[in-house]
């Protein structure tokens, strides 16, 4: 079980210190990572790269990963370069979350970033098309013609991208949004995120669709002939009422349905409830979500808003009191 950490605090300083902070508390409670979403033109984690890296040198056996970074705003190279090294200060433990992107702060954002989609695509292909050089970077494969006259001494033939992180190939996440893109990302070879939103493909509940994406993405994935297992993680808002606090900020939370909503002119996604409950009650909600259990692993979405000491008690709750029954443990 990991936690998915989402900040809006007061400043700049705060979301980036608290969210160490937080990695930290959740490595010594017993969760199996931190993950960070990433948002530009948000005051939230537009770098992520610094942030895992400062984890990664605080921590020894989380896994640090992200959920996700837009792709449309990225240089896959200098991007290849970051990882690597953000890799290798963690030990190999980076878990990176990439995607085509979620609704933005701003109109096209990435075009302030230098980038436009090529003739005849969109952005979403320009972000697919930028995740695909980053998976061939990460390869370590020489492709750089090297200076006859260098400053420093080349090892013989062509040149990779340095630093390199053996392995980090089959740690890059594709964000699916839709049945569609999560094919896609099985034929690559990359694992599968899926949030608490998607297409609405079907009509169906949110978890129903969901439980439905994973299986025709492991579907593809064996029929790509991939060799290892892939790895899943699905997204949650879970809150196991175990004290006053927890009922005052959440005691209603757990009363909502899934909702239908517009992430662009053209998509209609549906979004996943919330849970929250008695942890009794709150296991056997659980239960019954398809997607839980077709997953590997759950990412617990956190309202860092409320401090590192309150958040640390949410995921203890859970921990404590709904991991060892649900079998997480």
């Amino acid at each position: 079980m990991d936690a998915l950490v989402a900040i809006a605090d007061r400043s700049a300083a705060d979301t980036l210190l608290q969210s160490i902070e937080l990695a930290v508390a959740a490595e010594e409670l017993g969760a199996d990572g931190a993950y960070f979403r990433v948002h530009h033109f948000a005051r939230q984690l537009a770098s992520p790269f610094p942030l895992m890296a400062a984890v990664g040198a605080r921590t020894s056996r989380i896994e640090i990963g992200t959920a996700v970074i837009d792709m449309r705003y990225e240089n896959p190279l200098y991007m290849a370069e970051d990882a690597g090294a953000a890799d290798l200060i963690a030990g190999g433990r980076l878990q990176l979350g990439i995607s085509r992107g979620s609704p933005e702060q701003v109109i096209d954002g990435w075009r302030h970033f230098g980038y436009q989609p090529a003739e005849g695509q969109t952005d979403a292909d320009m972000g697919r098309r930028h995740a695909e050089v980053f998976l061939d970077l990460l390869r370590g494969e020489g492709f750089a013609q090297p200076n006859p006259n260098p400053m420093f001494p080349n090892p013989p033939g062509l040149l990779r991208l340095e630093p390199y992180s053996e392995g980090l190939r089959e740690r890059i996440w594709w964000g699916a949004g839709s049945n569609a893109t999560a094919v896609w990302a099985a034929k690559l070879g990359m694992n599968l995120q899926s949030s608490t939103l998607k297409n609405d493909e079907t009509g169906e509940a949110f978890h129903v669709q969901q439980a439905a994406q994973i299986r025709a993405y492991r579907a593809a994935w064996k029929e790509a002939g991939n060799k290892r297992e892939p790895r899943v993680s699905v997204s949650r808002s879970i809150f196991a009422l175990v004290d006053d606090r927890d009922r005052a900020y959440f005691g209603r939370a757990g009363d909502g349905e899934d909702q239908i909503g517009f992430i662009d002119a053209n998509t209609r996604a549906i979004f996943g409830r919330s849970y929250a409950a008695e942890p009794d009650a709150l296991i056997e909600q659980l239960k019954k979500d398809e997607a839980i259990a077709e997953a590997d692993t759950l990412l617990l979405t956190v309202p860092n808003q409320l401090g590192v000491a309150y958040n640390a008690h949410v995921l203890e709750a859970i921990l404590t009191h709904v991991a060892p029954t649900m079998g997480w443990r």
